[in-house]
């Protein structure tokens, strides 16, 4: 409750403020603004301070935290603690959060962060749970239709309800998710209305209770326990819930609930006594019966509606047998390949209406924070185009309804809807950020006081004796080298060159999966490698204190890559290293490079200056050398590697059933050969049943 009056405290030691309880209501309000007094007495959030805020951190969070509700950006250079700053900035607030990553790696790397800072809160995480997936396509020009190919992560799907559920059921949640937050989900408010409530004394038959669990998409398995299962043993059900750690112990006593407990799913000890509790959907896309059946009219009557349309009979009977299929299925079993194709039927919407998201379980109020926007923003502007495209192409070839192009991600006009109150975080924002921003606040004083590298241009000719010279000498005082290249051919052809100079070097591209390039940014820094060539992976996310070089060839062909917020972004990864220096290999000086130099040279200046005033000694990050990859991705990967070696498992089951079945059929063939008096091909088929036989033993 103290954090902030003891930061405030730690600043300015003439503030003289006695404890809070007494009669000083009008004293705090003289000394603190409104927005951290409403802190004081909500304090929805309990921030763990590993230490007090430092550099620009105390300016930033006191001109962010004003500016809520509201748009604003943080301009946060490379290492200046710009997580912290949106850590406190959400602790000065009362409203669930929702952090938007770019990409899974940097989601994880947020949500173990953020998990250490609230560790008091709930912190949940939501990207896409496919390890695999093969969207379902047609390519006319050479009619080829492509089905859907998915293979999902049970680890990530039980993540993603959790999300969900917490949501709804608690305020204090903070969600790091990725774009895959604006794609199309269940509808929150049958979410909600779905869950079971229970309570001790509740008059309710066991079947019944088993019913209910099942129509909100629980599997009863008394061997698997994983999560959204449960389990019958005499009067008592166990319920493993997707977005809780513990199981759910109901004790039933003929038609009455009797007890119910948490209970760990480990030691099987109980841990928590309820007197009441609501279970939420172990699934995201639920419904009523009542929906289903209103859905299946709606389907055939657009079917009805639009297959007359279709000119060609072959596309005219292909959507008309698929479709048929489909609702067979739907009445049958609840469901068919591709449901949610079908999902502006059982959600009601109108066509063209914005399907449901993350977003829409949030409410009105919750605090959007959206981390290197200026990678994020583009993708959320290009993934409705992409999906429509892709759509098109099935429906008007036969093999999709109309209806399935409003199963899509947000556009980019409806996710700014939801900008009430949202924060942008980059290094390097664009000018939507800027220009959409009432409050722009500047982060470029680091808490360890490190000022931005020094920036040299060297000429092309000669430049790879002179790089070679630059990463030995670098290696010679003990630190790593960066390059940066502008293609993955180009990184591989030059990873190759310095490997003939006896440097120890590897390179990096979007080829490598991210365990493979966690686990060689952790050998860089070990020591095991002492230059990494890179294309564009060389930008955002990467803390690597002990790199003191960083090279950027080809710097003036202006492009993505060589723009210049591209190039801030590369000089940033050099920040964290008092002996760090940035070359550039170019003949001429174009625009981008100018800007880019300009920005750096006003940012040292500023950095420097605040240092001698303050009597700031710089030194280089520090950052212990763990493990890279973090648990959740651990979990992640562990939950991955179970679903291979399932799916191997069923392809080893497969392969013998088809070969016990061939060799039924081989013995046939042989008495029907032997009847014939056929003898060789009789002979024949009895090798291929004892090869069959050998291969797959009983």
């Amino acid at each position: 409750m103290f954090s902030i009056v003891k930061l405030i405290l730690r600043y300015n030691s003439t503030i003289k403020i006695k404890p809070f309880f007494t009669n000083s209501q009008s004293r705090l309000a003289k000394t603190f603004h409104p927005a951290i007094l409403k802190t004081m007495k909500n304090k929805l959030f309990r921030l763990h301070n590993p230490f007090p805020p430092s550099g620009s951190q105390p300016q930033a969070i006191e001109k962010l935290s004003q500016a809520r509700p509201g748009k604003s950006t943080l301009v946060g250079v490379t290492g200046s603690g710009k997580t912290f700053t949106m850590a406190n900035v959400i602790a000065n607030q009362d409203k669930p959060v929702l952090v938007l990553a770019p990409n899974k790696t940097l989601a994880a790397q947020l949500y173990e962060e953020f998990s250490l800072f609230f560790p008091e809160n709930k912190i949940c995480y939501f990207v896409s749970y496919y390890d695999y997936y093969q969207p379902e396509s047609y390519m006319p020009a050479q009619d080829i239709y492509i089905a859907k190919e998915t293979k999902v992560n049970s680890e990530i799907e039980r993540l993603r309800v959790e999300a969900a559920a917490s949501i709804i059921n608690r305020r204090d949640t903070i969600v790091i998710a990725s774009v895959s937050c604006i794609y199309s989900l269940g509808n929150p408010t049958d979410y909600k209305n779905l869950a079971l409530s229970l309570k001790v004394g509740q008059e309710i038959s066991r079947s019944d209770l088993i019913r209910q669990l099942i129509f909100i998409q629980y599997k009863r398995n008394e061997m698997d326990k994983s999560s959204g299962t449960f389990q019958v043993m005499g009067n008592t059900i166990e319920v493993n819930l997707p977005y809780q750690k513990e199981k759910l112990r109901i004790e039933m006593f003929g038609n009455t609930i009797e007890s119910m407990q948490w209970v760990s799913k480990h030691n099987n000890t109980v841990v928590t006594v309820l007197d009441n509790t609501l279970v939420f959907p172990a699934k995201h896309f639920v419904t009523t019966e009542d929906a289903k059946n209103a859905a299946m009219k709606t389907i055939q009557a657009e079917l009805d509606d639009w297959a007359p349309q279709l000119a060609n009979p072959i596309y005219h009977e292909r959507i008309k047998t698929r479709v048929a299929h489909d609702l067979e299925m739907l009445n049958e079993v609840g469901y068919c390949s591709g449901i949610e194709n079908y999902s502006v039927h059982f959600d009601g919407r109108r066509p063209g209406q914005k399907p449901y998201s993350l977003l829409d379980f949030f409410g009105d109020e919750f605090l959007l924070i959206i981390d290197e926007s200026h990678v994020a923003i583009p993708q959320l502007k290009g993934m409705y185009a992409g999906d429509k495209a892709r759509k098109k192409s099935l429906i008007d070839f036969g093999f999709r309804l109309p209806s399935a192009k409003d199963n899509r991600p947000l556009m980019f006009e409806e996710i700014e809807t939801y900008f009430n109150d949202v924060m942008f975080v980059s290094a390097t924002p664009s000018d939507y950020e800027i220009q959409s921003s009432d409050t722009i606040v500047e982060q470029i004083i680091r808490p360890t006081g490190l000022v931005d590298p020094e920036i040299e241009i060297h000429s092309r000719i000669g430049q790879m004796d002179h790089l070679v010279d630059q990463i030995k000498q670098t290696t010679e005082k003990g630190f790593r080298s960066l390059v940066t290249v502008l293609t993955k051919k180009l990184a591989e052809d030059l990873a190759r060159y310095l490997e003939e100079k006896q440097i120890k070097v590897c390179y990096l591209h979007s080829e490598l999966k991210t365990p493979q390039r966690a686990e060689l940014l952790q050998k860089l820094r070990l020591g095991v490698f002492d230059c990494l060539v890179g294309v564009n992976l060389l930008r955002e996310g990467l803390d690597l204190p002990e790199v003191a070089l960083m090279a950027i060839m080809d710097a003036d062909i202006e492009s993505y890559l060589r723009d210049k917020r591209s190039l801030i972004q590369i000089i940033g990864r050099a920040a964290r290293n008092t002996q760090a220096r940035v070359i550039m290999f170019a003949d001429n000086m174009t625009k981008s490079m100018r800007g880019a130099i300009d920005e750096t040279q006003r940012r040292r200046t500023l950095q420097q200056a605040y240092n001698k005033e303050h009597g700031i000694i710089p030194v280089s990050a520090k950052r212990e050398v763990v493990k890279s990859i973090v648990n959740i991705q651990e979990a992640i990967a562990k939950a991955s590697n179970a679903n291979k070696r399932s799916k191997k498992k069923e392809e080893k089951e497969k392969v013998q059933q088809d070969s016990r079945l061939r060799m039924i059929e081989l013995e046939m063939l042989m008495r029907k050969a032997a009847d014939s008096l056929d003898f060789e091909r009789a002979i024949a088929y009895r090798a291929e049943w004892m090869q069959l036989k050998k291969e797959n033993p009983l």
